[in-house]
């Protein structure tokens, strides 16, 4: 039995699982959403039952099989409460050492800096993660650990741009490219990680001046998703997007016509290879502060970097796995082998602030 308590702006609330918690969670639904979560995530344990309790920003049916698979394998109940990452730090905050969470799972390394920089994580020493996961993939003092890997490439337009003219994220500043850029904002955690990424290569003074090139060959301003970027190149708004790759697995398997069409449309493009390599970020978990079920919340997250946990993230979800040798899908397979940044994604965290501000001066909206 896995419970699932989902939370979406505090309008409602999903769990499967026995009619007495079912119960418990219509009184929970009564309540204001600043008190929904402790309410229902307080709610006492079977003092002989094993649970690792989950607060995870994921939000794919892919999770919730291999929770369900680790439940299965280890006899340990899978305790889920869904919610934005910010909700999520915000909330472990606000629960301190009463919070009922022993793990957190979110989406990029900047992020989960945030988490460790708020002293909502603790360090793990596991020789399992250590095999699994590359050094660069996870935290230096081991407070959180990547799962899945997501590299940020270039969607180009195939019936208009050829591709030999594309060879650097620094190249975007080239004049030829002058209206024909999509992205997004610059509040979005991918965009803030890839320009610290370029700040970790370059410094303050040049990533300012490539910030400042990249605003001025924008096709319009940044707005929408990553989707939403591959869409507009469809429809010949722009001709570039800069986007993670998943969003374009998603489009080329979705249901909808529109979704598969737009994600024809476009061929990818790994920046950097004759260089540092493409800049890939993660999503990834760490063991909270203060988790009552520490021992399970390390077991759980070691079975998420195992091969058939991480074969299932690529197969199901066109991520990138970390473990190396575990094998891609036909999707990512179709993209080819490329060279990715090596850069510790600690470092995306730590520069996070420095890039934002360099968002800002060049009216990066």
């Amino acid at each position: 039995m896995i419970l699932n308590f989902k939370l979406s702006g505090g309008s409602g609330a999903l769990v499967r699982g026995s009619s007495k918690m079912k119960k418990i969670l219509a009184t929970c639904l009564g309540l204001a959403y600043g008190v929904l979560l402790p309410a229902c995530a307080s709610v006492p344990d079977d003092a002989t039952q094993q649970v690792v309790n989950v607060y995870t920003h994921r939000h794919y049916d892919t999770d919730q099989q291999l929770f369900q698979r680790f439940q299965e394998e280890t006899g340990i109940q899978v305790r889920v409460v869904s919610a934005g990452a910010d909700e999520l730090i915000n909330r472990l905050e606000t629960e301190g050492k009463d919070s009922p969470a022993d793990v957190l799972i979110t989406v990029d390394a900047g992020r989960l800096h945030r988490a460790k920089s708020k002293g909502l994580l603790q360090p793990v020493d596991s020789a399992v993660l250590s095999a699994n996961i590359p050094d660069h993939l996870r935290d230096p003092e081991g407070e959180w650990f990547g799962l899945t890997q997501r590299a940020r490439i270039i969607a180009y337009a195939k019936e208009r741009v050829d591709p030999a003219e594309l060879s650097t994220y620094e190249g975007l500043t080239d004049a030829k490219w002058k209206g024909k850029i999509l992205i997004r904002s610059s509040g979005n955690i991918y965009n803030q990680s890839l320009l610290s990424s370029i700040l970790a290569a370059h410094g303050p003074q040049e990533t300012k001046s490539w910030a400042e090139g990249v605003v001025a060959n924008m096709a319009r301003e940044p707005q929408g998703n990553d989707r939403g970027q591959v869409k507009a190149v469809a429809d010949g708004i722009g001709d570039l997007a800069i986007v993670n790759t998943y969003y374009l697995g998603r489009l080329l398997t979705s249901d909808n016509p529109e979704e598969r069409r737009a994600g024809e449309s476009v061929g990818v493009f790994f920046p950097n290879q004759a260089g540092r390599g493409a800049h890939v970020n993660v999503s990834g978990a760490g063991v909270c502060r203060h988790a009552k079920n520490r021992e399970n919340a390390v077991r759980f997250i070691e079975f998420l970097s195992q091969d058939e946990a991480q074969g299932t993230f690529a197969q199901a979800n066109f991520e990138y796995p970390v473990k190396p040798g575990v094998e891609w899908s036909e999707i990512l397979q179709g993209w080819g082998q490329f060279k990715s940044d090596a850069l510790n994604l600690a470092q995306l965290g730590e520069l996070n602030a420095e890039a934002v501000k360099i968002f800002d001066r060049v009216g990066w909206q």
